[in-house]
């Protein structure tokens, strides 16, 4: 404020003072009770251990040989946390079975994505509102967790859920994720299974090219290969040193 001050001129820029004082602390909150009920998610299952931690450093890696500004790779890797957050709506008996689930329970198991979308969804929307009650602009990280809960089991030919979007239609953050996603359940010990080599793995990756994986993607998993296995070992709390192999295959 410049003096003489106007009366009008100091109404105004206390009520934009208040709108984004209001749209920080509407932030925070959601993001606190957000990034908790990911907590809640992942300490259901002790086998996930450092998922997230591994999934946000993955992605990242990815988003950055793809272009993606800072800003964005900020939000990716913040949004990656809450990937899963919709399965904090499926029963410890679905969630946590030790075997291969039926058909039903592999149905509720798949409304995950949009819970998870849906929760994110009604944060950015608290999140986009000023004090009077107008439209804000989205949060970028939630957009891109949003999107990513929602799609990153989608599988670039149309095959995925819950939408079964193909291609170019599967936005570009949760086409990272399921990569990363993938990658890192293959080379995890699981309560159904037990980890896979990182050999295996990349092998999967390599021939879901065109099919599961955006091809440019999975071309920049392979350039970097060594350094997503460092990853993974680096928070490797969870995953099988016996079956994992050596670094580099």
């Amino acid at each position: 404020l410049t003096k003489p001050l106007h009366p009008d001129v100091v109404r105004t820029r206390i009520r934009a003072m208040l709108r984004n004082k209001a749209a920080i602390d509407s932030l925070e909150e959601a993001e606190t009770i957000l990034f908790a009920l990911a907590q809640a998610v992942e300490k259901r299952d002790k086998y996930t251990g450092d998922h997230c931690d591994r999934l946000a450093q993955y992605s990242v890696m990815l988003g950055s040989a793809m272009g993606m500004s800072k800003s964005q790779l900020v939000a990716l890797h913040r949004g990656g946390y809450l990937h899963d957050i919709g399965k904090v709506g499926i029963p410890d008996h679905v969630l946590l079975k030790p075997g291969k689930l039926d058909a039903q329970e592999w149905a509720l198991m798949k409304t995950h994505a949009a819970l998870g979308a849906q929760a994110i969804e009604q944060a950015e929307r608290d999140d986009t509102s000023d004090i009077d009650g107008h439209p804000g602009q989205p949060v970028e990280f939630l957009r891109f967790a949003k999107e990513i809960a929602r799609s990153h089991h989608e599988m670039w030919d149309g095959r995925g859920y819950p939408d079964g979007l193909a291609g170019e239609a599967i936005p570009l953050s949760a086409r990272l994720m399921a990569l990363a996603d993938v990658f890192d359940a293959l080379i995890s010990r699981r309560v159904y299974k037990e980890p896979m080599s990182y050999a295996r793995a990349r092998s999967i990756i390599e021939g879901g090219q065109g099919r599961h994986f955006d091809p440019d993607i999975a071309q920049v998993f392979l350039s970097g290969y060594d350094d997503f296995v460092a990853i993974a070992e680096h928070y490797g709390n969870s995953v099988g040193p016996a079956q994992a192999g050596p670094l580099v295959q």
